[in-house]
């Protein structure tokens, strides 16, 4: 008997139950299934090919990248969740088996996309263009007796085959390693060993091409040059057979401990993280079903967790490719970043700061600023005390350089590393301890919250008062991120942001309890109520009321009702949302004046802004940035900041050069759909092309009121190199 399709709710019956519950769990999507179609539009920036080739290269590496940490932490609680017997359950209503089974059918089908994009349509334009993935057996002799030669001398005294059987238990397999499954024949006997490939060797050997006329570049990957030589390694036995395979194990890290204490136990959880349970194992199609199941059993795996990918397997090592390959005209052009004008004509950036607010959007505005802010302060005798808190700094940081050479007997030195700043624990540990021997304060933050604001104070004796100089930011003070992530920066002397600041290091480093603040949002003491009390006031002037949010994440399910409430009370909403939305729009009676919009593109947009048309109690707009996305985390259980642009040039600028600007953006953004979708704009009839972040790569940022961008008189267009132009006609 065939089933019967449940009806569907009408129109009226939305509203209805709209209206009696903001809790109904179809009003929200599932944050899993949500981060997953973000990753989705990370592939599509692969399949697009309107993006040079190589960018579809990188895309298709950070596709993998993200699955990898999806797994290791999103889907390693859930999988506790399971094992343990917990029932966490979120607004949506998903159970945690339900939603592993819908993760990987999703994970699956999108896996799939991407090995179709990689063999099917990157890889013959990459040979076309002479960069060439070769496959062993198909080179020459004389081609494969170089390798056989660079195999021998560079990649065979690294190699570690280990037995398996009574008397060799199974090795333990590192966390997203690649490795060879090696089936052996000796005296009518099989056997197993287990080969990690190296990963201190590069993954794509570039094949020697010496005598060839062409600038073509060659390469094999590394795991097929072991092949065609394994059998160097098992004398005396004859090789029937080979799989690649690969897994990821739990790699999430929780600690309460603080002080001295933490970075003791993050160093002991850190050796715990290569010994995780396993998550995911993926194993090629051809390995047969008796050893996949004599495998899963070694590793402890459920068949759920066991997925099938054709080679190569650990696709973000494309990024080695990517890096390996000389040709400039398949990758962005080079980014050639402003130096704030406002300071080029002054030589000390102090001075300007005690005149004006400098507004800085990076990358399109050089990071040098910020580093040059923060020399300066470490080389001016009347600074008295340096103050900064770090999340994640890069293996190399000319930040960190700096304030270990403003330590002197006159200044004091004050740095809070955040120790549990995910990945980034053991880079964080070694500058930690460098600064302290270099005699600077050291602090770690508050036990059971990560700090994740950014800001940095300089206090300086100015005749007989001393005066505090400020950066608040988005992004974390790391110079590399800081050219490939958008983020906000803000240098300020504003007195009361300050004070304010001061209260926040106060916070973090002694035992201040300060519950109020004069300008800033700080979680998690008031963050929360005061963005609730900003929608409401927006809420009391129901359709003329207008909010902008742009962040990284929405999934605070607080914050989610207070915007069904004030889209309830007719408030116009634009979200502007990277990754992951658990709001769900264009519900008839809660949702209908909510547009969600999500941009990718060359850069990763990670600047947050909350902008709201009568956030001042006199009425008037007001806007706000800072570390925070609308997420539980951020807002209950991390040290967060959001500061006020109050300078009114500034707020235009932000509100008509970002927030206006990506909410026209018709070539690279998409927009959420009710069930969740994503829809890729076009430019309808008569509409003008526009695709915000070439429109600030062609002309700069603070060109919209100028240019006539915002009103529609002028638009960028982007042709299939890359290249933009200003069309205004």
């Amino acid at each position: 008997m065939a089933r019967r399709s449940r009806p569907r709710d009408s129109a009226a019956a939305v509203r209805a139950k709209a209206t009696a519950s903001l809790r109904a769990p179809e009003f929200y999507l599932n944050r899993e299934l949500s981060w997953l179609e973000f990753n989705r539009r990370v592939l599509e920036e692969a399949l697009d090919e309107s993006n040079p080739l190589l960018e579809r290269v990188k895309f298709l590496a950070i596709f993998s990248s993200n699955l990898d940490e999806f797994f290791m932490i999103r889907v390693a609680g859930l999988r506790g969740q399971i094992i343990t017997g917990e029932s966490a359950i979120g607004r949506d209503g998903t159970p945690p088996a339900q939603l592993m089974a819908a993760i990987k059918l999703l994970v699956s089908d999108l896996s799939r996309a991407q090995r179709r994009c990689w063999h099917d349509d990157v890889l013959p334009k990459l040979r076309a263009e002479g960069i060439h993935l070769e496959q062993y057996h198909d080179l020459p002799a004389r081609d494969r007796r170089a390798l056989n030669d660079y195999f021998q001398r560079q990649i065979f005294p690294v190699l570690t085959p280990l037995a398996v059987d009574s008397s060799h238990p199974f090795p333990h397999i590192s966390n997203l390693s690649v490795n060879m499954l090696i089936v052996l024949h000796h005296n009518q006997q099989d056997r197993i060993a287990r080969m990690k490939i190296p990963t201190i060797l590069p993954r794509f050997i570039r094949v020697p091409d010496e005598h060839a006329r062409t600038k073509r570049q060659r390469f094999v990957l590394i795991e097929d040059l072991i092949e065609a030589n394994v059998g160097t390694l098992f004398p005396g036995h004859r090789v029937k057979a080979t799989h690649i395979f690969r897994l990821t194990r739990d790699a999430d890290l929780e600690f309460e401990e603080s002080g001295e204490n933490l970075m003791k136990a993050i160093e002991v959880e850190l050796q715990q993280r290569l010994f995780g349970f396993v998550v995911r194992l993926t194993v090629e199609p051809t390995m047969p079903q008796d050893l996949r199941d004599w495998l899963a059993e070694q590793l402890a795996v459920v068949p759920e967790d066991i997925y099938e990918l054709d080679r190569p397997h650990g696709l973000s090592d494309l990024m080695q490719l990517y890096g390996a390959v000389d040709r400039p005209d398949l990758k962005d052009p080079p980014l050639t970043a402003q130096y704030p004008p406002v300071l080029r004509d002054d030589t000390s950036i102090l001075n300007v700061m005690r005149q004006q607010d400098v507004l800085m959007y990076h990358p399109y505005d050089s990071f040098s600023a910020v580093v040059d802010f923060i020399r300066e302060a470490a080389t001016d005798h009347d600074v008295v005390a340096m103050k900064q808190t770090l999340y994640r700094v890069g293996s190399q940081s000319p930040i960190v350089d700096a304030l270990r050479n403003a330590r002197d007997d006159d200044t004091q030195v004050a740095v809070l590393v955040e120790l549990r700043a995910r990945f980034d624990e053991e880079s964080n540990i070694a500058w930690a301890r460098r600064l302290e021997r270099e005699g600077v304060h050291v602090s770690y933050g508050l036990s059971g919250l990560k700090t994740h604001s950014k800001i940095a104070m300089v206090v300086r004796r100015e005749g007989d008062h001393l005066r505090r100089y400020l950066h608040l930011g988005t992004g974390n003070y790391n110079v590399s991120t800081a050219r490939l992530y958008t983020d906000i920066g803000l240098l300020t002397a504003d007195p009361d942001i300050g004070a304010d600041v001061s209260d926040v290091f106060n916070l973090l480093t002694g035992y201040s309890m300060q519950q109020e603040f004069r300008k800033l949002l700080v979680a998690p003491v008031n963050m929360r109520e005061k963005l609730t009390a900003l929608i409401e006031r927006e809420m009391a002037h129901g359709a003329d009321g207008r909010i902008i949010l742009k962040m990284n994440s929405l999934s605070d399910y607080g914050m989610i009702e207070q915007l069904y409430r004030a889209a309830r009370a007719g408030v116009r909403i634009d979200l502007i949302i990277r990754g992951i939305c658990c709001l769900r729009p264009g519900i008839p009676g809660l949702s209908e004046s909510i547009r969600v919009v999500s941009i990718l593109g060359r850069f990763l947009e990670h600047a947050r802004l909350f902008y709201f048309a009568h956030g001042n109690e006199d009425g008037s707009e007001c806007l706000y940035s800072g570390s925070a996305d609308m997420m539980r985390r951020n807002l209950d259980y991390r040290v967060e900041v959001l500061f006020p642009i109050e300078d009114q040039r500034l707020l235009g600028l932000l509100r008509d050069d970002v927030l206006e600007l990506q909410l026209r953006d018709n070539l690279r953004a998409r927009e959420l759909q009710s069930d969740g979708s994503y829809r890729r704009l076009a430019p309808g009839d008569g509409d003008l092309p526009l695709d915000a972040q070439a429109a600030h790569l062609a002309h700069g940022w603070g060109v919209s009121s100028v240019l006539g961008i915002v009103g529609g008189a002028a638009a960028i267009a982007v042709d299939p190199t890359g290249s933009a132009e200003l069309d205004t006609a």
